[in-house]
Parts: structure tokens; C-alpha cells; sequence
């Protein structure tokens, strides 16, 4: 049986204990490791617990439940898959956060694992994705956490809410069946929805903007019926680096408090192109503020008529 051990390492010109925080909230995943989708917690204790993460490997959308230790004074958080999704049979490993000075420190990430059946072909698939993953995850960490001691500015989030007297299953369903947006919404264009796996989809749109022009836009959508749908765009407008939002549904005696939730990080390379070279961080976040709010609003009116109308 081939068991492997790999270590993957980089420094980050940040604090050791803001680093290991940021590795230990797991519901930053998504926006600082780029294979990351969504992260849910399961269990909680106390220096315990189990999450469930969905994350692309080699290209391919995976989910799988995983049991953490965190150590936040040693500053290290060790992890084991407990169901793993073939050709992994096994995965584990551990972060390790180790100060240099006040304000840097260098992370190294340990894992180890085997294939399912000792395959050769399947351990090659996973020393690929390993690889690819673990360095992408460490340079979109330091990138992230380095641009936020920098510049909190350039992330930000928040979210629409619309009050619709009609179920929460309604709304979600309105919201899940992307594939019919199409003919439902008039600021898109096209759509391609895939469910391979029940409950994580991918989905290709083209959106209209206000002046007339298209852009297209390609999520993993991770879907928790009737109360959630969470979502992470892998392209992106000109204007963000990253974009991740959640719709809701919550029931209550009077309807349903439907929301639509973002998370952005702009792209301050690209403002002066997009929006004229006298144009600010500030613009920009009102740009695209006003451009995802406006979709959103659109969508969530949308999905009102259609669960009022249902009643």
C-alpha cells in the first residue's frame, strides 16, 4: 500500500496569529483559497470539529466531510477526511503556522494520503491535484491576507432582502431551476446548468448589462433545499478578483424574507479601463455594488411574482 507524504510551504508578511485565524474560520475558505466553494460546519466543540467543504480538484467539483483539530496556541490545525471522494481512500494532513518575526511568519502544509484500490493512475490524479491545490491555497493566502492588512477597502460585503408573502419553497425553487432564467429573467441572455452531482451545479450565464452589452459568468452553486443556495463565480467582470454570494429563504408567519448575499474583492488593476483614469476604489465599489444589487433585486422581484402567484 503506497501511502504518500508531501509538504508544500510559502511566507506570508503578515502576523503568525492573524494568519492562523484566517485559516481556522473556515467560512473565509471561499474567498481565500480559489478551489474552495463552500464550507459548512457540522460539529463544534471545543478544539474540535467536523465541516464539510466542497472544492474543485483538477478541475472537477468534489465535496467530503473532514474532522479538525485547532490548536490555536501552538498554532496548528491538523485534518482528516472521513468520507473521501474516489480515487482518494484516505487524506489527512496539517497547518502549521510558524512566526519569523512580529510581522511575518511562514505556513507550511502537510498532507497525507493514499488511492483507493493502491491505484497508480488514481495516486497520480491525486499528487496532481494536491500540488495544484496546495499552491494555489498558500499563494491565495498570502495574497489575501497580506492585501487585507493592506487594504480592507478593496473587500466588501452586502445583501438585498425582499419580502414575498408566498413559501420558501417556491422562492427556492424559482432560484434553483437556473436553467429556465432564460425565459424567466430579462437581464439574461443564455444559461447552461449542470447537476452531475445532486445538489452542486455549474452555471454558465450570459448577463445583459444596463448599456445593452453581454458578459458571461461561469459559478459552482452548492444548494441546501428549501433555505439556502451558495454559490462562487470561477470568472469574473473585469472589476472583481473574487465574488461569492448566498441566497436565503426564511419562513416565517407572514412569507418569506428572501435574500441575496455577496462578498466581493475588487480588481484594482482593471478600474482605470472599466470606469476612466480618474475613477477611485470608491467608484469602483459603487459600480459594482449597484451592478450585482440591481441583478439581484431583479431576480428576487422575479421570484416574488412567481411564488405570489402560486398562492
Amino acid at each position: 500500500m503506497t501511502n504518500r507524504l508531501v509538504e508544500h510551504e510559502i511566507t506570508v508578511d503578515a502576523p503568525a496569529a492573524a494568519v492562523y485565524r484566517l485559516i481556522a474560520e473556515v467560512e473565509n475558505w471561499p474567498r481565500i483559497f480559489p478551489p474552495t466553494l463552500h464550507v459548512d460546519h457540522l460539529e463544534r466543540g471545543e478544539g474540535e470539529e467536523r465541516i464539510r467543504i466542497w472544492a474543485t480538484a483538477n478541475g472537477e467539483a468534489k465535496n467530503w466531510t473532514s474532522h479538525r483539530t485547532l490548536d490555536p496556541r501552538g498554532l496548528r490545525i491538523t485534518f482528516r477526511q472521513e468520507v473521501s471522494s474516489p480515487p482518494v481512500a484516505a487524506m489527512g494532513g496539517t497547518w502549521i503556522v510558524e512566526p519569523l518575526s512580529d510581522s511575518a511568519c511562514r505556513v507550511r502544509l502537510q498532507h497525507d494520503y493514499r488511492a483507493v484500490d493502491d491505484d497508480p493512475d488514481g495516486l497520480k490524479w491525486i499528487d496532481e491535484a494536491v500540488d495544484r491545490n496546495s499552491r494555489a491555497e498558500l499563494a491565495s493566502l498570502k495574497q489575501n491576507v497580506e492585501l487585507a492588512h493592506a487594504c480592507e477597502e478593496l473587500t466588501f460585503s452586502f445583501e438585498d432582502t425582499l419580502r414575498i408573502r408566498g413559501r420558501a419553497e417556491d422562492v427556492y425553487d424559482f432560484i434553483n431551476e437556473a436553467h429556465l432564467w432564460a425565459e424567466r429573467l430579462p437581464h439574461v441572455a443564455s444559461v447552461r446548468l449542470e447537476e452531475d452531482t445532486p445538489g452542486l451545479q455549474t452555471l454558465e450565464m450570459d448577463t445583459r448589462a444596463q448599456d445593452g452589452s453581454t458578459h458571461t459568468t461561469v459559478s459552482y452553486r452548492v444548494t441546501f433545499p428549501h433555505h439556502r443556495i451558495a454559490y462562487k463565480q470561477i470568472t469574473l467582470p473585469a472589476l472583481m478578483t473574487l465574488h461569492t454570494g448566498c441566497w436565503t429563504f426564511a419562513q416565517d408567519e407572514e412569507g418569506v424574507a428572501a435574500t441575496s448575499q455577496h462578498t466581493v474583492v475588487l480588481n484594482t488593476a482593471n478600474i482605470a479601463r472599466v470606469l476612466g483614469p480618474g475613477a477611485s476604489v470608491a467608484d469602483a465599489r459603487a459600480y459594482v455594488r449597484g451592478a450585482l444589487s440591481t441583478n439581484s433585486r431583479a431576480t428576487l422581484g422575479h421570484a416574488r411574482d412567481y411564488a405570489e402567484n402560486k398562492r
